[in-house]
């Protein structure tokens, strides 16, 4: 029977530049904070998946790798939670999401 895994990284680590590339575009040009927010969690995503590869590759007992996927996923979901209570605070007094309505914000 083959093993659904590849037997060297270059596929893992394409689909990983793909996605990485993916996220950077779309930070790059969107103006919605939610689409920017989106390419920063695909950027995340890229780099965990990195981190797997790697550590699998390497035939590693120690689950470093892993490790720091489960990290960067915490970080991830606290990076969204804080993102999106931003938003919200700033469509309130806004009422818009773009990054042109906040731009000129007074502190």
């Amino acid at each position: 029977m083959t093993s659904l895994l590849s037997e060297n990284p270059n596929s893992y680590l394409i689909i990983s530049v793909l996605i990485f590339s993916a996220g950077m575009f779309t930070v790059l040009t969107r103006k919605n904070i939610l689409a920017i927010i989106m390419g920063i969690e695909l950027m995340l995503n890229a780099s965990a998946l990195n981190f797997i590869t790697f550590s699998f590759f390497r035939k590693s007992t120690l689950y470093s790798g892993h490790v720091f996927a489960i990290l960067i996923i915490v970080l991830a979901a606290a990076e969204a939670v804080v993102a999106l209570a931003i938003l919200l605070a700033i469509f309130q007094q806004r009422k818009s999401v773009m990054t042109d309505d906040i731009s000129d914000m007074k502190g």
